[in-house]
């Protein structure tokens, strides 16, 4: 089966040897977002929730640069640095998926690149 690399600029570059998205056949895997603002290569301010709301936006974008929605959104994983973030996190996470509920894992972990406070990565069926 052929993969198709999915690059977006209005998204950050990768951190790493590693793609924004894959696609293989019907489904397309997001790597994890963090809130970076892509104009300025940097996390944005305002905590969690202000991370949150940025990294969902980028996978807006890279998910818009697929040709699919948030509605084709199946899984996502969220990575707290907190789980005392997990509220705030999930309000702006409710309003980005709206009536689409994915399915989700949510656990905190040790530590995020750039010392984020989320990262964010879903799974797509076209």
């Amino acid at each position: 089966m052929e993969k198709k690399v999915i690059a977006c600029a209005k998204a950050p570059a990768a951190l790493g040897p590693y793609s924004q998205a894959i696609e293989v056949g019907n489904f397309i895997f997001c790597s994890g977002q963090l809130g970076i603002d892509p104009a300025v290569g940097k996390l944005v301010e305002g905590g969690a929730k202000a991370q949150a709301a940025q990294a969902l936006k980028n996978i807006g974008n890279v998910l818009e640069e697929a040709g699919v929605t948030p509605a084709n959104v199946v899984k996502t994983t969220v990575f707290l640095a907190d789980l005392a973030d997990f509220a705030a996190v999930n309000e702006v996470y409710a309003e980005f998926f709206g009536d689409n509920k994915p399915a989700r894992s949510c656990v905190a972990v040790h530590q995020i690149p750039l010392n984020a406070r989320v990262e964010i990565e879903v799974t797509v069926v076209k």
